[in-house]
């Protein structure tokens, strides 16, 4: 069942639907703040299945594979702050401009999406209230509470990609992601880079624009913060074995960054 597309006056969320926002480790004091816009991929009560068969609603059209679980287990590791997205990216996705023909795709890949089809304005707007400005309203207010405390700030954007898109498969095990930032994501490459058994991007898979993303230019770059994103190949983290051997790499390597960061006075 799907929500009547002619309609969205009522709230989206319910009693009995999840907050849109996953915290964990609010008080710690690392300088690295992390967040996952496609962290889960729950879809509200009043919008039923958006018309999509379930096993559609486990591929990565809905979420980031993996990555909940590295994003979990590396907030504690490195004692940051995860602010996460609980709501599937077919509702809206919390990394694109609202208003742009992705934040509420109609295909997702090869998928027609029953659920969004025809939407009214009134409808993304009901949808954007829920989801995407909590979530968002969420990292702006810890961002501006850290430099009002003069806790320093360093934005780490977490995602993961498909093994194969449209047929071309994807060589790296890991991609920096990141447009004016020149500070963190050379220390972030050299780290990577040090690790012999990885395949790395430099804005691989994808590189960030003020077009198609909006956590890292919103957040990250329109305060001048130091930032990156990071995606990781699906089939590495797919099961928890892997979502705890890539945390533990990247809790290393990001321990690592800190001490050069705090030699350099950056943090």
């Amino acid at each position: 069942m799907a929500l009547d597309n002619a309609g969205g006056t009522a709230l989206l969320l319910d009693t009995e639907d999840v907050p849109p926002v996953h915290e964990d480790n609010a008080s710690a004091g690392s300088p690295f703040l992390l967040t996952s816009d496609h962290y889960g991929r729950a879809i509200p009560r009043r919008l039923g299945d958006l018309g999509l068969p379930a096993d559609e609603l486990t591929r990565h059209i809905a979420w980031d594979i993996g990555i909940a679980g590295v994003a979990d287990a590396l907030s504690r590791q490195l004692g940051a702050h995860l602010i996460a997205q609980r709501y599937s990216r077919l509702v809206i996705d919390c990394n694109r401009p609202p208003g742009v023909p992705s934040s509420i795709p109609r295909i997702s890949e090869a998928t027609i999406i029953p659920g969004n089809e025809a939407l009214t304005r009134e409808v993304a707007e009901t949808r954007r209230a829920a989801v995407f400005d909590p979530y968002h309203r969420r990292i702006a207010e810890v961002i501006e509470a850290r430099r009002r405390d003069s806790i320093p700030t360093v934005l780490v954007s977490l995602h993961s990609f498909t093994p194969v898109y449209a047929g071309i498969a994807r060589p790296w095990h890991i991609g920096t992601l990141y447009h004016r930032d020149t500070r963190l994501p050379p220390l972030l490459l050299q780290q990577l880079r040090a690790e012999a058994e990885l395949v790395v991007g430099d804005n691989e898979p994808y590189a960030v624009s003020d077009e198609t993303d909006y956590t890292i230019p919103v957040h990250g770059e329109a305060r001048g913060l130091m930032n990156t994103g990071i995606e990781i190949r699906q089939d590495l983290i797919a099961e928890p074995a892997g979502q705890i051997e890539w945390a533990d790499r990247l809790a290393r390597i990001f321990g690592e960054i800190e001490i050069t960061l705090r030699a350099q006075g950056l943090v």
